[in-house]
């Protein structure tokens, strides 16, 4: 009778465990390939990306050019109500003695036309400065090298005076605390003359020095009288000690997300608010020295120190491959040009091209990325034409979209091009058979809007064109978002990874944000930092979990009475969210779950068409007690993943925690 009743007990177990939530994963239909570049990266010039984030030279302002930061700022072709307005800065530059320290800028005196100005500065006794406050502080820690340089030469006279004024003889460059009362590293410059002079310059903080951002640059006579001064730079340690380079921590956390491509320079920034301003990728390689800058549309200005090679390397660095945006004759304030006018574009775009890819010895621009560094062509597979183009009411972009696919197919065949405007909305413009390779769509929801459209992808046309998600988030936290916003970021994944036949790529944005007062333009980003740390949101753990457990074949999921939430509207959507992948090689599957609700959910897995299971699985989970908890500068570790093993088999139930995104390796 006990062993009677036993194998009752199991059999009412097993029969419970088919009619309750249950997950099937088909393991014997898995065939479609997962796209080998579903998740990559996006960036432009926003919240202080490059100038005060990812780009090592530390100096604002570095030839004086700019007096004032304007206001501004839109993303999407829209203004933002919720982000703060940047705020209207000096220079930052400052001076220790407003009565005793004068200046005036010279704006014709530069070292080359794409320096032209300068900064003439009358000190009345040694001692005196100049400053810089970097962008809020500069990162000082123990026995680290800076590395910069300094233009200097003798002034003529100074405002209405008659005569040359006295030059100072020598300078005296240092890292000191704010009030100037500790000195961190420093140096002297000397030997000036009537001629521009570059004066290379290193400091080196003590082996006990601890760390601090309150830090400013100085620039200090070492005597009374006048000097001239530009293009005052100042390098930090770079990823992979790269001249001219990147920063580490930064570019170490996106090569954690293992993405397989970055798309460059935008984004708004690619288009800018006018033609002068838009990324002109020829005034971005080359000295550094010698690239004249342009004002971006988020209200500051970029050196474009950050250039097209510079980019070029970041994919690479970071284990990816360039997908580049080409300007496309339409800029942000709605003006654009067509037909012939454009023509010089697609000539720019193919120039372009030929840099990346061409080869050093027989083109043209390929001979000046030899000559800028870069020797071999890098991998290039996917352009983009524009950037946002549905904004374009002028209706404009069919014909140009049409010029420029023509013309970059003509040359080079083997390359995709991405259109920014839908399939049907281009055939709406009478293009007779419009041939498109991938489509660009952004979404910018909140959580439950992400829930809602976890499916989305589900019932697309298998026919059409392909689909690149080139911009999306969660829009839910600042300066970067919290766990709400990770879990509507893991729900949309769960579809893109699922459906990424038709979805083959995909990013976020916007990356980066300086979370210091003044420097956020654009609420909810992904990864935050100061000038000394940085920090990951939990959407950036989101996405480390999706990227690196991933195989490269699909594995069908059927669903039965998966639970449900009552939504804002009173409407319903799925409350738990999923997506399998299997690796072909080694057998493993990785199944990823997401709890979007604040009661735990018990689900039953099935796995068809498989023969051992391992009885542990690796569990990965990311969780937290509430919704509206997040990272920060000052807690960045709050919510990240946690490692554990989960008990499985050809069948086995699973408990998701409330508000949690979890990944099991099962083999």
């Amino acid at each position: 009778m006990r062993k009677l009743f036993v194998m009752t007990v199991m059999l009412c177990a097993n029969a419970l465990m088919l009619q309750a939530q249950q997950l099937t994963l088909r393991l014997d239909k898995a065939d479609t390939e997962v796209s080998p570049m579903l998740y990559g990266l996006m960036t432009e010039e926003i919240n202080y990306s490059y100038e005060g984030g990812l780009y090592t030279q530390l100096v604002p302002n570095p030839a004086f050019a700019d007096m004032f930061n304007p206001r501004g700022g839109r993303r999407g072709g829209r203004p933002d109500p919720n982000a703060p307005r940047p705020t209207v800065r000096p220079d930052r530059w400052q001076l220790t003695d407003t009565v005793r320290v004068r200046v005036r800028q010279n704006r014709q005196a530069g070292i080359n036309d794409a320096n032209p100005t300068s900064l003439v500065v009358n000190f009345e006794q040694a001692g005196l400065g100049i400053v810089s406050e970097g962008y809020w502080g500069f990162p000082i820690r123990k026995s680290t090298t800076f590395k910069g340089a300094i233009y200097v030469k003798q002034p003529a006279a100074f405002n209405n005076e008659s005569a040359a004024p006295t030059p100072v003889s020598s300078l005296t460059i240092a890292l000191k605390s704010a009030d100037g009362n500790t000195t961190y590293a420093e140096t002297k410059v000397s030997g000036f003359s009537k001629d521009w002079k570059k004066f290379d310059i290193q400091l080196t903080t003590s082996a006990t020095q601890a760390d601090t951002k309150d830090a400013r640059l100085f620039i200090i006579a070492d005597q009374a009288g006048s000097i001239e001064l530009t293009r005052v730079t100042l390098y930090a340690p770079s990823f992979k000690d790269r001249k001219n380079g990147l920063r580490i921590d930064l570019m170490e956390m996106m090569a954690e997300m293992r993405p397989k491509f970055l798309r460059f320079p935008g984004g708004n920034y690619l288009e800018g608010n006018n033609f002068a301003n838009r990324f002109d990728w020829k005034q971005t390689i080359g000295d550094p020295d010698e690239r004249p800058g342009h004002q971006s549309p988020w209200g500051y200005r970029s050196t474009d120190g950050l250039g097209l090679l510079e980019f070029l390397q970041w994919a690479v660095d970071v284990g990816g491959e360039p997908v580049v945006g080409v300007f496309a004759g339409y800029v942000l304030s709605g003006d654009h040009l067509d037909g012939d006018y454009v023509k010089p574009f697609i000539q720019d775009a193919l120039d372009e091209i030929e840099y990346i890819i061409g080869d050093a010895q027989t083109t043209k621009w390929g001979a000046v990325r030899a000559r800028d560094g870069h020797p071999e062509p890098f991998p290039l597979h996917y352009v983009e034409i524009g950037n946002e183009d549905f904004f374009d009411r002028s209706g404009s972009y069919p014909n140009r979209f049409k010029m420029f696919y023509e013309a970059i197919k003509a040359r080079y065949p083997q390359l995709q091009i991405i259109s920014t405007v839908g399939y049907n909305a281009l055939k709406s413009k009478a293009i007779p058979n419009p041939v498109v390779d991938l489509i660009d769509e952004h979404y910018y929801r909140n959580a439950f809007d992400m829930y809602r459209n976890a499916f989305q992808y589900d019932s697309y046309d298998r026919t059409g064109p392909k689909i690149f998600c080139g911009e999306w988030a969660t829009r839910e936290g600042s300066p970067t978002t919290n766990m709400n916003a990770a879990l509507g970021d893991a729900a949309w994944m769960t579809c893109m990874e699922r459906n990424s036949d038709i979805c083959v790529m995909s990013c976020y944005a916007p990356l980066f944000v300086n979370v210091e007062p003044g420097a956020m333009q654009w609420a909810s980003d992904l990864i935050g930092y100061d000038v000394l740390n940085a920090y990951g949101s939990p959407s950036y753990w989101a996405q480390v979990m999706f990227s690196q457990y991933l195989g490269d074949r699909i594995v069908p999921v059927e669903a039965t009475d998966l639970p449900k939430q009552t939504l804002d509207r009173n409407d319903e959507a799925n409350a738990v969210f999923y997506t399998a992948t299997k690796d072909a090689k080694t057998g493993k599957t990785y199944l990823k779950l997401v709890n979007a609700v604040g009661t735990a959910q018990q689900l039953n897995i099935k796995l068809e068409g498989v023969g051992k299971v391992k009885s542990k699985a690796k569990k990965v989970e990311l969780k937290s007690a509430r919704p509206e908890d997040t990272n920060s500068i000052d807690n960045p570790r709050n919510i990240v993943p946690q490692e554990s093993t989960q008990k499985v088999g050809k069948q086995f139930a699973i408990t998701l925690a409330p508000y949690s995104i979890t990944a099991l390796v099962i083999e």
